[in-house]
């Protein structure tokens, strides 16, 4: 495709905007973009693909910067901020100044992983020790998420054989395609990798180091005609990631059953993963969540609270429900 984005913006910064700048400053590409995940592709040049640079400076009214219409063929673009300002404005928060428990939850995983992908081209004011604070949830949030993950997959391993049982092979089908999805969550938390947005879900997951094993096992239980095979290409599917995860050393090891979920005639593999992992977790504010129903952070509704602003209604709801 030629010049990547993320090359393309490394250029702009050191040929056009640093070299204008006399004071201190940090530049960086992050946020929006397929650039900044690395994906970017021919196709992805068709639109919102600028020569751009998020520039932060202690007083960005007090400084000018010259753009050209066009660097390399493509638009220009700078954004200026301050650092604080900057991540006040993406997460509803300054992350320098402390971050809480329910501020974890309360940001959507791809946002997290949009805010320190990408690269800093310099630093004068310590953007990347923000970044650094974002680079991965804390172990305890992080083991609270691996619970919630685990709880979204097990209650629902035998509806692939209930709706099949009565002949709704559509309906087992996206129960199992919801399935996939959740049991790829389950991988990148294994991996301590924030999943992206959905264009790039499946992408970023066949590069984690599970990805060249697994993407085989998943796409057989998308592929399946009946629910009967669905059943048991699931059962190869939680398998194997039960046993990523006994082998990732996170808790010990759990053994992993086959079991008639409620007596019936539909096989499921299960470990207890939730217990394990509970008894783990020594953060008291962790924990007081996590005896709750272990629902996640903010991603299932994020649709709803798009804007950081709105989200502080989640982390309100968070610090106050009991």
């Amino acid at each position: 495709m030629g010049i990547s984005g993320l090359e393309l913006c490394r250029r702009f910064y050191a040929e056009v905007v640093g070299p204008q700048l006399d004071v201190p400053h940090s530049a960086a590409l992050l946020g929006r973009g397929s650039e900044v995940l690395g994906y970017d592709d021919e196709m992805s040049a068709d639109h919102n693909c600028e020569a751009r640079v998020v520039l932060f400076v202690e007083d960005p009214s007090a400084v000018t910067v010259e753009l050209p219409e066009k660097f390399l063929g493509r638009s220009t673009h700078l954004d200026k901020h301050t650092v604080a300002g900057f991540f006040v404005e993406q997460l509803g928060f300054d992350p320098l100044a402390g971050i809480a428990v329910e501020d974890w939850f309360a940001v959507p995983e791809q946002q997290l992983g949009i805010l320190t992908a990408g690269e800093v081209f310099r630093d004068d004011l310590g953007l990347r020790a923000v970044r650094n604070r974002l680079a991965y949830y804390p172990d305890d949030v992080w083991r609270y998420l691996l619970i919630a993950a685990w709880w979204r997959v097990h209650p629902e391993l035998n509806h692939v054989g209930r709706t099949g049982y009565v002949g709704d092979e559509l309906g087992s089908g996206l129960v199992a395609a919801t399935l996939v999805e959740d049991l790829m969550r389950v991988c990148f938390l294994i991996e301590r990798r924030y999943a992206p947005y959905v264009k790039w879900f499946g992408t970023a997951f066949a590069r984690l180091d599970c990805g060249p094993a697994l993407v085989p096992l998943l796409q057989a239980v998308l592929c399946t005609g009946n629910w009967q095979d669905r059943e048991q290409a699931l059962q190869l599917a939680y398998r194997a990631i039960g046993e990523l995860y006994n082998r990732s050393g996170i808790t010990e090891p759990v053994e992993l059953g086959l079991e008639d979920m409620f007596g019936r005639p539909f096989k499921t593999v299960w470990g207890d993963f939730p217990g394990a992992l509970s008894a783990t977790i020594s953060d008291p504010r962790v924990q007081e969540i996590a005896q709750r129903w272990p629902v996640g952070g903010i991603d299932r509704i994020r649709n709803v609270l798009w804007r950081p602003a709105d989200r502080l209604a989640g982390t309100a709801f968070i610090r106050t429900a009991s």
